[in-house]
This record gives C-alpha cells, sequence and structure tokens, in this order.
C-alpha cells in the first residue's frame, strides 16, 4: 500500500514539475518572440547591428525542451529559470519606437538599456508593467512627449535613466510616486514646467539629473525633505526665484549644479551647513550680495564655481580654510577690495580665476606654493606690486592672463620657466626689464603677449625656437635694434612690434610667414625699402608699417594680398606712382598712404577695390581724376587735401575738365572722325539688312537693337563688334560643346578670347512663346548689374543686345556652383567646414551690399546654390540676376512669381510683391544646404509639420561626408544654424535683415557649454 501511495506521489510530482516546466518554456519563447516583434518593426536593417543574433531556433519547442536559444542573444541575460532579467542593446544604431516592445512579456526585467540609440516618439505608459526593473536608461535618443504618469507605479524601479533624449512636456506630478527610487536622471531634454513638489516625498533618491531643459519656476522647497540626496544637478535650465534655505537639510549632498539659470537673490548663509559637499556651481546667474563666510566651513570643498553673477563685497576670509579647494573661480562679478592674506593658504589650487572684477592690491604670494597652479587669471583689476614669487617655480602653469592691471618688476627677473606654458598675457601693466631668450625653450607656448608695458632692450632671436608660437604681441614697450630675420621660421598667424624703437630695415624673411594674418610694425624707426616678399603672405589681413621712415615704391607684390583687409603706409617717405597692381585688392576695406611722398595719378584699377570704405591719401603729390569709388566719392576734405591737383566726383574737389588745348584736340579728331563713322554705320546697317533679315517677333512691335559700341573695355576691346566676333569665334557660334550650363531662359558658355582671358557668356532664347518675357529678365539683369560692383557679386564685364545673339559676359568662375559642388562626392570633401563658413559669409555679404548699401536696394528674387558660384580658392559670387528687381521709391513692386521652387519664400504663395525678407528667407534654405551637404527641403517641411522634428541632434543633420566639426569651427556653426531658423521664418517681419544677419556672422559666437556633438535642433530655434 505504501508502495503505491509513493509511486502514485512520485508520478503526481513529475506531471507538475512537467507542467511547470513546460509553462516557464512557452512564457520564455513569449518573451523572444516578443523581441523579434519589436526587431522586425525598427526602421533601419537591424542585420547590421547587435541585433542580427536575435533568430528564434526553431528547433527550440516549449513543449519538451528547456533550452532557451534567446539567452545567448547579444545582449540578453537570463534568470537561472530562463526568464529574461537583463536586456542591454545599447550604441546598437537602432532606429524606432517603443510601441512595439510589450513590456508585460518581462515580467522579471531588471535591468533595461537602450541607451544611444535612434528611438523616437513617446516613452509608453505600459512601461509601468516593468513591476521588477530596478535599472533603466533611456539615455541619448530622440524620444518625445511626456513621461508616462503610470511610470510611478514601477515601485521596485532603483535606477531611471532618460538624459540626452528630446523629451517634452512637464515632470507629472505622479512621479513622487517613485518611493525607492535612488537614481533619477531627465536631463538634456525639452521637460519644462516646474520641478513637482511632490519630488520631496522620493525619500530613498540620491542622485537627481534635470539639468539642460527648459524647466521653470522656482527650486520647491520640499526638496529640502531628500535626506539621502548625495547630488543635485539643475543647471542650464530657466529656473528662477531664489535658492531654497530648506537645502541646508541635504547634510549628505556631495554636488550641487545650479548653473546657467535665472536664480536671483544671494547665496544663502545655509549653505555652510551642507557638510559632505564637494563641488558647489552656482555660475551664469543673477545672484547677488556678499560670497556667505559660512562657506568656509565646507572642509570637503574642492570646486566653487560662482562667476558671471553679480555678487559684491570681497571674498572671506574664510574660504582661506578650505585645504582641498583646487578650482575658485569668481569671475565677472562686482567683488572688491584686497585678497585676504588667509587665501594663502590655498595652495592646492589648480585654477583660480579673479578676472574683470575690482580687486585692489597684492595678488596671493602662496597661490602656488604646493605646485599644482595651472591656470591663473586675474586681468583686469587693478591689483599692483610685482608677482608673486611662488610663480617663478610653478612648472605646472598652462595659461596665464594679468593683462590690465598695474602690477611692476622686471620680467626676466621675476618670471621662470613654464615647460607646460600655452598662453600668457601681461599686457597693460608696468613691467621693465629685457625679455629672455627662455620664452624661445618653450616647445607649447602659443601665445606670448606682453605689450603696453617698459620692455626695453632688443628681441631675442632664440624667440624663434619656439616652434608652436602662433602669436606674438611686443608693441608699446621701448625695444631697440633689429627685427630678427628669425622670425620668418616661426608659425605666426599674429606679430606686433608697433610703438617701439626698432630700427635698420623690414627682413624679407617675413615673406616666410605663410599664416600671418596680422603684421604690424607701425611706429618704429625702420627704413629702406618695404620688401617686397611681404606679398607671400597670402593669409594677411591686416598689414601697418605707418610711422617709419620707409622709402621707395611701394612694391606691386602687395597686391598679391588677396586677402588683405586693412592697408597703413602712411607718415613714411615712400615715392613714385602706385602700381595698378594693388586694384587687385578687392577685400580692401581701409587705405591709408597719406604723409608720403607718392606722385602721378590714382591707379584706373583702383576703381575695381569695391569692398573699399575709408580712404586717406592726403599729403603727397597725387594728381588728376579720383577712382570712381563710393569711398573716394565720400571722402573729406582732410582725407584728400595737400595733393598736386586731384579732381573727380567728389564734393570737395573740382570737377575733371579737359584743357583747352584737350578740347581743341578732342574737338579736330571728332570733325575728321564723325563722316568715317557715319560711313561705317551707313555700310552695317547695309549689311545687316542683307544678310540678317528682319525676323517677325510674336507680341513685339520693335525688333531688337544691336548695338555695337564698345561694351567689355576691360576685357581690352575698344570696339564692340570685335568683342562680339570675338565671343562668337570662340564659342564657335555657341556650339553645345562649350555649355557650360543650360535653363529656360539662357544658356551659358565657356569662352577663351584672343586676349588669353577666359569668360562665361550667358545667351538668351527668344522664343516666339516667352521672348518678352527673357528680355525683361535680360534688361533686369543689365540694370542690376550695371550698378553693382562687390567681390561677392560675380563681375558683369558687358552685354549685347542684338536680332540673331543676344547675351551677357562675365568672368568665368572655375569652381562651378555650389550646388555642383555639394553634389560631388569628391568636391564636397573638399568644401571642408571653414571653407563652407566663409561661403556663407560671402553670401551674406553679397545680400547685405545688394539690399542696404545700393541706392535703391536691389532684391535678387532667386538665391539658390546654383546661383552662387565659387573661383579657384572657393570665394563665392552670387550670379544670375535675371530675376532682380530695383526697389524704386514710392513705386509698387508687384510682379509675377520668380524664383526657385525649394528657396522661395511661403508667403509668394498668396502675395506677389517681393521685399528683401524672401531674400533672406531663400538665404536660409542656403545657409542649411550648405551645412546639410544637400537641400534641406525634408528638415523644414518635417519642422513645420511637427515638433518632433526638432528632436534630433545637430550632429544627425549636418554633411556626414565630412568629419564632425570642432572647437571655434563648431562653436561658429551652432551659430551660423541658429541664424538659419531665424531667416526661416514663416512670418517675413519676424525675419532678421541682411544687414542684422551679416553682422551676427561678423561677430556672434555661440559658446558651446557641452560638446558639439550633444546640441539639440530645438536649441537652434
Amino acid at each position: 500500500m505504501n508502495y503505491h501511495v509513493i509511486v502514485l506521489s512520485s508520478i503526481t510530482l513529475l506531471l507538475s514539475f512537467t507542467r511547470s516546466s513546460a509553462s516557464s518554456n512557452t512564457r520564455d519563447h513569449e518573451q523572444a518572440e516578443a523581441l523579434l516583434r519589436w526587431k522586425n518593426s525598427l526602421q533601419d536593417d537591424p542585420t547590421h547591428s547587435l541585433l542580427s543574433s536575435w533568430i528564434l531556433d526553431n528547433s527550440t519547442k516549449p513543449s519538451n525542451s528547456s533550452v532557451n536559444s534567446h539567452c545567448s542573444w547579444a545582449g540578453i541575460s537570463c534568470t537561472e529559470s530562463g526568464s529574461i532579467s537583463r536586456i542591454d542593446v545599447s550604441s546598437s544604431n537602432l532606429r524606432g519606437t517603443l510601441y512595439n516592445l510589450e513590456f508585460s512579456c518581462f515580467s522579471s526585467l531588471l535591468e533595461l538599456d537602450l541607451h544611444n540609440n535612434s528611438l523616437y516618439g513617446t516613452i509608453p505608459s505600459q512601461i509601468s508593467n516593468l513591476s521588477k526593473l530596478t535599472s533603466l536608461d533611456l539615455s541619448y535618443n530622440n524620444l518625445s512627449g511626456s513621461i508616462p504618469s503610470k511610470i510611478g507605479l514601477v515601485w521596485g524601479l532603483q535606477e531611471l535613466h532618460l538624459q540626452e533624449n528630446e523629451l517634452t512636456g512637464t515632470i507629472p506630478q505622479g512621479i513622487g510616486n517613485l518611493s525607492q527610487l535612488i537614481y533619477l536622471d531627465l536631463s538634456h531634454n525639452f521637460l519644462s514646467g516646474n520641478v513637482p513638489s511632490e519630488i520631496g516625498f522620493m525619500s530613498t533618491l540620491e542622485e537627481i539629473y534635470l539639468n539642460k531643459n527648459e524647466i521653470n519656476g522656482s527650486i520647491p522647497q520640499q526638496m529640502g525633505m531628500l535626506k539621502s540626496l548625495k547630488v543635485l544637478i539643475s543647471g542650464e535650465n530657466s529656473l528662477s526665484g531664489s535658492i531654497p534655505s530648506s537645502l541646508a537639510n541635504l547634510s549628505t549632498l556631495s554636488y550641487i549644479w545650479l548653473n546657467d539659470n535665472k536664480l536671483t537673490g544671494p547665496i544663502p548663509q545655509e549653505v555652510g551647513m551642507l557638510k559632505s559637499l564637494i563641488d558647489l556651481s552656482l555660475q551664469i546667474n543673477l545672484l547677488t550680495g556678499p560670497i556667505p563666510a559660512s562657506i568656509g566651513n565646507l572642509s570637503n570643498l574642492n570646486i566653487i564655481n560662482i562667476f558671471e553673477n553679480q555678487l559684491s563685497g570681497t571674498i572671506p576670509q574664510e574660504i582661506g580654510n578650505l585645504k582641498s579647494l583646487s578650482y575658485l573661480n569668481v569671475l565677472s562679478n562686482k567683488l572688491t577690495g584686497q585678497i585676504s592674506p588667509k587665501l594663502n593658504n590655498l595652495t592646492s589650487l589648480i585654477s583660480l580665476q579673479l578676472r574683470e572684477n575690482m580687486f585692489s592690491g597684492f595678488l596671493p604670494p602662496n597661490m602656488c606654493l604646493a605646485g599644482q597652479l595651472k591656470f591663473l587669471g586675474a586681468d583686469y583689476n587693478n591689483f599692483t606690486g610685482p608677482v608673486p614669487k611662488s610663480l617663478k617655480n610653478c612648472t605646472t602653469l598652462v595659461k596665464v592672463r594679468l593683462k590690465g592691471n598695474q602690477l611692476t618688476g622686471n620680467i626676466s627677473e621675476d618670471l621662470g620657466l613654464y615647460p607646460s606654458l600655452d598662453y600668457i598675457d601681461l599686457s597693460y601693466n608696468k613691467f621693465c626689464g629685457e625679455i629672455s631668450e627662455n620664452w624661445g625653450k618653450l616647445e607649447n607656448l602659443t601665445s606670448l603677449k606682453i605689450s603696453n608695458n617698459q620692455i626695453s632692450g632688443s628681441i631675442p632671436i632664440e624667440i624663434a625656437n619656439a616652434t608652436q608660437l602662433q602669436e606674438l604681441d611686443l608693441s608699446s614697450n621701448e625695444l631697440a635694434g633689429e627685427i630678427p630675420k628669425e622670425l620668418g621660421k616661426m608659425p605666426l598667424w599674429v606679430l606686433k612690434l608697433n610703438n617701439n624703437k626698432l630700427s635698420s630695415n623690414i627682413p624679407k624673411e617675413l615673406g616666410m610667414l605663410s599664416n600671418l594674418e596680422q603684421l604690424n610694425l607701425a611706429a618704429n624707426h625702420l627704413h629702406g625699402s618695404i620688401p617686397e616678399e611681404i606679398g607671400q603672405c597670402s593669409r594677411l589681413i591686416f598689414l601697418n608699417l605707418s610711422c617709419n621712415t620707409l622709402s621707395n615704391n611701394v612694391p606691386f607684390q602687395i597686391g598679391n594680398l588677396g586677402t588683405l583687409q586693412s592697408l597703413d603706409l602712411s607718415d613714411n617717405m615712400l615715392s613714385g606712382e602706385l602700381p595698378n597692381k594693388l586694384g587687385s585688392l578687392l577685400s580692401l576695406e581701409m587705405l591709408n598712404i597719406s604723409h608720403n611722398e607718392l606722385s602721378g595719378s590714382i591707379p584706373t584699377t583702383f576703381s575695381q577695390m569695391v569692398s573699399l570704405t575709408t580712404v586717406d591719401i592726403s599729403n603727397n603729390l597725387l594728381e588728376g581724376p579720383l577712382p570712381n569709388t563710393r569711398a573716394f566719392a565720400r571722402a573729406s576734405i582732410e582725407l584728400l587735401q595737400n595733393n598736386k591737383g586731384l579732381c573727380g566726383s567728389n564734393a570737395v574737389l573740382n570737377s575733371c575738365h579737359l584743357t583747352s588745348k584737350g578740347k581743341h584736340i578732342k574737338r579736330t579728331v571728332l570733325l575728321i572722325m564723325a563722316p568715317i563713322l557715319s560711313t561705317v554705320l551707313l555700310v552695317c546697317v547695309i549689311l545687316c539688312m542683307i544678310y540678317f533679315p528682319r525676323r517677325k517677333h510674336k507680341n513685339r512691335d520693335e525688333p531688337l537693337e544691336a548695338v555695337s559700341e564698345s561694351f567689355m573695355p576691360i576685357l581690352g576691346y575698344a570696339d564692340g563688334k570685335m568683342a562680339y566676333q570675338s565671343i562668337i569665334d570662340a564659342t564657335k557660334e555657341f556650339n553645345s560643346n562649350y555649355c557650360i550650363g543650360s535653363g529656360g531662359s539662357a544658356n551659358v558658355y565657356k569662352a577663351e578670347l584672343p586676349t588669353g582671358q577666359v569668360v562665361a557668356v550667358k545667351k538668351l532664347n527668344l522664343s516666339e512663346d516667352d521672348g518678352m518675357i527673357n528680355i525683361r529678365a535680360f534688361k533686369s539683369e543689365i540694370n542690376a548689374l550695371a550698378q553693382v560692383r562687390h567681390r561677392n557679386i560675380v563681375r558683369f564685364y558687358g552685354y549685347c543686345f542684338h536680332p540673331i545673339h543676344s547675351f551677357l559676359v562675365y568672368e568665368f568662375l572655375e569652381g562651378g556652383s555650389l550646388a555642383k559642388l555639394l553634389s560631388n562626392e569628391a568636391t564636397a570633401a573638399e568644401l571642408d567646414w571653414v571653407k563652407r563658413v566663409d561661403v556663407i559669409k560671402g553670401v551674406a555679404n553679397a545680400l547685405y551690399y545688394m539690399h542696404h548699401e545700393c541706392f535703391p536696394p536691389i532684391l535678387h528674387r532667386d538665391i539658390s546654390s546654383n546661383n552662387i558660384l565659387l573661383d579657384y580658392d572657393y570665394t563665392v559670387r552670387v550670379s544670375d540676376f535675371g530675376a532682380a528687381r530695383i526697389v524704386k521709391p514710392n513705386s509698387s513692386n508687384w510682379t509675377s512669381f520668380v524664383g526657385t521652387f525649394g528657396y522661395s519664400a511661403p508667403e509668394l504663395a498668396y502675395m506677389l510683391e517681393p521685399n528683401e525678407k524672401c531674400d533672406v528667407y531663400s538665404f536660409g534654405v542656403v545657409i542649411w544646404e550648405v551645412i546639410m551637404g544637400r537641400h534641406p527641403g525634408d528638415l523644414i517641411s518635417s519642422i513645420s509639420a511637427s515638433s518632433s522634428a526638432l528632436q534630433i541632434l545637430f550632429k544627425d543633420v549636418v554633411d556626414q561626408r565630412l568629419p564632425p566639426p570642432t572647437d571655434e569651427v563648431a562653436e561658429e556653426l551652432v551659430s551660423i544654424a541658429r541664424l538659419a531658423f531665424a531667416c526661416l521664418d514663416a512670418s517675413p517681419g519676424s525675419r532678421p535683415t541682411m544687414q542684422l544677419v551679416s553682422h551676427k556672422l561678423s561677430n556672434g559666437k555661440h559658446s558651446l557649454s557641452r560638446p558639439f556633438d550633444r546640441v539639440e535642433l530645438a536649441e537652434l530655434l
């Protein structure tokens, strides 16, 4: 009997185990299938990602096997029973949503890590089914929407990572239900609204990350209830109000970052009760009042960042108690008084930034006593006395800024040898002594600035051994002797030696400085000729050789400096005539050649200097007509006076009249030539009637005029007919083999003339149907181009208006169109980020000139990448003015639609009165095209249709054919992208003018508070 009972019991247990095992296998099989369904919903090909191993083994039968193949999948971990406990497919290039991830199938899941993918959409509320979850990481994705309120039901959650997504909406009130939460990270999203007071009930919370959102309102007092809190990071939001004193209850708090907000009021005294605090970062707010002395109680404090506020008073001496303090950054406040001697106890400092305050007295003498100081900034204060002795042997120094004080001492005795030094600025002080040859031993030094002191002696040739030095500014001292020719071997970008007592010749070796952008040798005792080798400094922007005793001619090689914007040769003894080559300085904005002995007439090539805004040619021996440019026409009498006999179109000068002898000669020539020209003209008319019979033109009462006057004098032709025939011959009468571009109204041909010059010829297509339209465009282009001369607008050489061939002649641009360059993989790669930024600035300069410098203004109306040309060195030329319109005052500008679809402003769909804001919109499209490497139509339309398009990282839309931009270029690109969005505003009145655009491109720069690859598109709006 007992035997049968035992057997029966064993069979029962076996069946029960079998059913349990089968049920477990079935559940585990369902988990695997759920993962596969989610995998199949992803948009990108998952076979190239970590998910390629997610393949269900069909041999595994849930009913008869305990082997679970999904437990061997990449990123999957299971319990001993085969249930999935951990999913980690981070950094797998996944693109899709979480909607098809069936959370209800994963009741045993403890960890879910999907960070650093391209997931988008909202976080499904079903995530609350993960009742045992302890860690959730969805960071570095493109998720949107609000955090689901049901997430508060995930009672077992211990870690929540949602940083670096693009979540929107507010922080849900129900977040307080996460009473077991230890780690909360909602940073780098678009969360808005207030910080909910319910957050105070999350008693187990140890770390809070709310930074880089759009959270506003004040910090709730309930935050002080989080007795276990160690980290509070809520920077880069719009928090306002004061810092709550209740934070004093957080005795375990180690890090508090409330930087980059709008916090007001004082730093509370209660901050001194945070005994565990290591990092106090409150920078870039609106805090006022004194720095509380209670901070001195925080013995563990390592970092104090309170810069860029409105704090006043002195630095409290109690801060000297902080023996562990490594970073003390109080720059850009309203702090005053002397530095307390007790701050000498801060011997562990790595960075001391006292810049831009109103401190006085001595610098702390022991700031580098422990030999750890790397960054010292005390510029723009009223510090006096010598440099602290502890600095002399401070070999760790990397950057030193002491500019703009009243420091004294011998520069060669009080400063030491700093092997790690990268940057030092001692300018605008009272240092004396000589420049030590030891500066040449600093292998990492890139900037050495000691201007406006009392430095004497000569420039040591050993300084040329500083092989990384890019900026050398020794101006406004008492240096004497020669300029070392060895400087020509250095990688200098800036060389300023002006306002000294340097003598002898300018070394020709300076012409070897191929990277040089600024050269200032003014106000010395230099003599001899200007070395022609200066013309080899191809990147030079600023050249000042004024106030010396330089003599002989101005070398024509200076005309090779195509990037030069400022040229000052005044107050010398230069003689002879000005070289024609100077007219090639198309970027020149300021020219000063006054107080010399220059003679002769000003070359006619100076009329090509279209960028020139300021000119001073006074006190020379110049004579003859002024160049026909705005700078000369507007020059005051002081800028032109004391010459031999200038004349021209300037209100302060006489007109250039011919002498009586010249008049007599001209009259005689006219009397002789008149009958000859009449005969020739009659013959031409007869020949045209024979060989070119008059054609009938539909909708035209008059035939096209034939123009045979000289129309291309710049090309060396004195006769229009000869120029016309040369173009016909050069293109084999517009053979298609010479065609380089086609359009509905015109074709463009490349023509190499007998003179050797290559030009672009735009030939008008005169069809019966749209002939008058094309003629109007032709005349519009002539009218527009006839009055513009700018370095970023294509040069117009002339035109021919003829019944057979009517065309316009331009300069030929070797680089082709921007559209063509961007469409080709090889040329797009050569158009790097620096060149692309220059392209954008060039187009902006052209439009600014047209809208604000031309009178009346000119609207282009067809700005597109096809109409932006580049020369061999990628300088921009805006072209195709067939749609251009001169804006006449007090007249209607209504017209038919023109432009290129995809670039035209949206308002043109319902109104046809163009204004300059239409060009601004088109410019915004072009900016994004340059940034993305393709037309941004999909980006623009998706942004207009849905805010979810903004939840994309900027790095993901820039041209992927180029390496990501870095450093200053990245900052500049962010500023430009922000400007592009402003140009694309749907409301024309909200778009900036090109004047503002040009100004911001020249001066604006967005300082990145975090790496470029984390900047989101929404930040740019």
